[in-house]
């Protein structure tokens, strides 16, 4: 089930709210249950066969945690354990995510499984190692397959995130004081999601042709093309993920219950070691915490530390997809954070305007590599901006061949004119010093005009649902 959908925005979000906060006046462990059944449903929407391999994973999981919770509090190392536990998740992912993958590059005489990839694998995986880890170290004991259940499937984080950590979610879930319906809580969550719908359907989802054009002609395209794709789909990217992030944080925040951040104005980073502490803020966590730290850290000789950020952001490249231009992309970003090391030792300095510009031109030169479907490709679309092609000004791609001509129908005008002022809105809105979370924590609930304002937000993004697409997220 889509967030951006009729089905989820008119049926399954009421009816979870409306339920939950009722029957926990009943029983908190009941509400508890009733949301864990109602995020299997959720789940469950897209593709029934998939939740068989959800709740392969919650019970597997939940065995090994509770031993290890068990281990840790008697005194016990179970390492064993912990590792049976994590090469079990790498396993299940391997197999649904990577098997082709590996086929295909180790040359064996094998066919490809073609096996689908269930819905949210990569963040339910990633949550519940890290719940493993913890339980390994005494830092998490869960006893109650309800709330673990809970807490793995809770419908807002379940497909694309936040990757969530036990510690910060359980006592949410027990608290009896947000059993109880909040109207500040309930208003500030609608807000915070009326706000990533509008990110989603009406700024993302009308960037989307630009960008998927752009990418489908990288061969041909020229030096104003090249920028026009790149921009387009930079600008969706983030449009389209920190909208379900905040449309995620915001319907949990209707059940009294703080997802962690996950975007905080990424694209006004001046470094890439910033830049990752704004952008998708949870998997940086992830790979510090259980990749970047296990694996040595700051421990030891610099070149050791500093092999270890390639290492950490090439397999958080890997994570996203079975693909050689993930891993790519993680690297380069690795690298980038070695540059930055020893342009920092040098005393080096930019002033903070430039730095960001310098940071940008980075970041989206290397989401090309992330979006094209090949490294030719993103060779192809990185050289017509750099220039390479030459500065011609034509347009090959025939979303933007309406712009030279004088004669333009009506209603492929107005697509284009849409599309180009929604680019610039976005560029506008990404370099802006308040991002949603901070409009919507700050949000005076008693100022008539804010209530209609995003009314009418909330039902012009309505308007535009029944042609919202999937998030991007969904395919890693």
């Amino acid at each position: 089930m889509l967030f951006n959908s009729y089905e989820f925005l008119l049926v399954f979000l009421p009816l979870v709210v409306i339920g939950y906060f009722a029957i926990a006046r009943l029983s908190a462990l009941a509400a508890n249950a009733y949301l864990a059944a109602a995020s299997v449903c959720f789940y469950a929407w897209w593709k029934l066969d998939f939740v068989w391999i959800l709740f392969a994973s919650v019970v597997v999981n939940f065995a090994i945690g509770h031993k290890l919770s068990r281990d840790a509090a008697a005194g016990r190392h179970g390492r064993a354990i912990l590792v049976a536990g994590i090469v079990f998740n790498l396993g299940l992912l391997g197999y649904y995510k990577y098997a082709d993958f590996f086929i295909a590059n180790v040359g064996a005489h094998v066919g490809l499984l073609h096996v689908a990839l269930p819905l949210g694998i990569s963040f339910f995986t990633f949550t519940q190692i890290a719940y493993l880890v913890d339980a390994w170290k005494g830092k998490a004991a869960e006893y109650s397959a309800t709330n673990y259940l809970l807490f793995v499937t809770f419908f807002p984080h379940l497909l694309a995130g936040p990757i969530i950590h036990h510690k910060e979610m359980m006592p949410q879930f027990a608290d009896a004081r947000l059993k109880r319906f909040d109207w500040e809580n309930f208003a500030r969550g609608l807000a915070l999601f009326t706000l990533g719908l509008g990110k989603k359907v009406l700024v993302a989802d009308t960037l989307s042709p630009w960008a998927n054009s752009g990418f489908l002609h990288a061969q041909s395209l020229s030096f104003v093309d090249g920028w026009l794709t790149m921009l387009s789909y930079v600008m969706q990217l983030v449009f389209d993920f920190s909208g379900y992030t905040d449309m995620a944080l915001g319907a949990a925040l209707m059940l009294n219950i703080r997802l962690p951040r996950n975007f905080d104005s990424p694209y006004r980073s001046a470094d890439i070691q910033e830049f990752w502490r704004r952008w998708h803020m949870t998997l940086s966590r992830f790979l510090r915490d259980y990749v970047y730290i296990p694996l040595g850290g700051n421990r030891g000789s610099e070149a050791r530390m500093l092999a270890l950020f390639v290492v950490t952001f090439a397999i958080g490249g890997f994570w996203h997809g079975a693909a050689w231009t993930y891993v790519i992309w993680g690297t380069l970003h690795g690298v980038a954070l070695v540059v930055l090391h020893f342009w920092r030792k040098a005393g080096f300095t930019l002033p903070r305007p430039i730095a960001i510009a310098v940071t940008f031109l980075f970041v989206s030169a290397a989401l090309v590599v992330f979006r094209a479907p090949s490294l030719a490709d993103a060779g192809a679309i990185l050289s017509s901006v750099a220039g390479l092609k030459g500065f011609a000004w034509q347009f090959t791609v025939p979303e933007w061949n309406w712009i030279p001509r004088t004669h333009v129908p009506p209603a492929e005008l107005a697509t284009g004119v849409t599309t180009a002022l929604t680019l610039a809105l976005a560029l506008v809105l990404t370099f802006t010093p308040r991002n949603s979370n901070d409009i919507a924590e700050s949000l005076d609930l008693r100022f008539p005009r804010t209530s209609f304002a995003y009314g009418l937000l909330l039902a012009i993004s309505l308007a535009y649902v029944q042609n919202a697409t999937e998030f991007i997220y969904f395919i890693f």
